[in-house]
């Protein structure tokens, strides 16, 4: 039972360090699938994401990447992909999308939190210049919005082509999957072809 409970749960470690040696912790982990590296302002954040963590960061991947199919939108999914600005900032979002075609930074990152910090990634985040950060957090998805200087809270996107994205919709039918993902993902493609 403890090692089930072991692969279920996150483990989350951060440490001072500086940028170089984040880059030495980097190139150390390159043989070590599973694990995340971060890094923002002196913390290096080494991050191993649990069963739950994938299961939701895989439906809410799915279920996103059929609304921007189903409503013809030009993308690049790039997954869990580095992001950085060297010296700067560095994340592995669970899920990225470029949209209308590939780019360094990209324009959507999706966040599943078990633990605290979301306003830690918001701060990386913004160093990073992505432009807007969804966090599935206790059942509840909120989005962000990257303004001059802040991100903003918003009840819709303002990615081009999201912006028709009901999220009232997408958050239910990610709460479903957890139970029953067919039925999760029939319900949301019916409900999105509709309009």
């Amino acid at each position: 039972m403890t090692q089930l409970l072991e692969k279920t749960t996150d483990q989350r470690i951060v440490l001072q360090g500086t940028w170089e040696k984040f880059k030495l912790m980097q190139q150390a982990s390159e043989d070590s699938p599973g694990v995340r590296l971060a890094y923002y302002e002196g913390m290096i954040e080494v991050f191993m994401p649990g069963f739950q963590h994938e299961n939701f960061s895989e439906i809410i991947g799915y279920l996103v990447t059929t609304f921007l199919l189903s409503q013809g939108i030009a993308f690049v999914p790039s997954g869990s992909v580095t992001q950085e600005r060297e010296g700067k900032a560095s994340a592995q979002a669970d899920k990225s999308y470029c949209l209308g075609g590939a780019k360094p930074i990209p324009d959507l990152s999706i966040e599943v939190i078990f633990t605290s910090g979301n306003a830690n990634k918001l701060a990386r985040y913004q160093a990073l210049g992505v432009s807007e950060v969804w966090f599935w957090q206790d059942g509840v998805l909120t989005l962000h919005h990257l303004r001059t200087h802040r991100y903003e809270r918003i009840d819709r996107s303002e990615l081009p082509g999201l912006q028709q994205l009901d999220v009232d919709l997408l958050q239910r039918c990610i709460l479903m999957a957890e139970t029953d993902f067919p039925l999760a993902v029939q319900t949301f493609q019916a409900s999105i072809g509709r309009k």
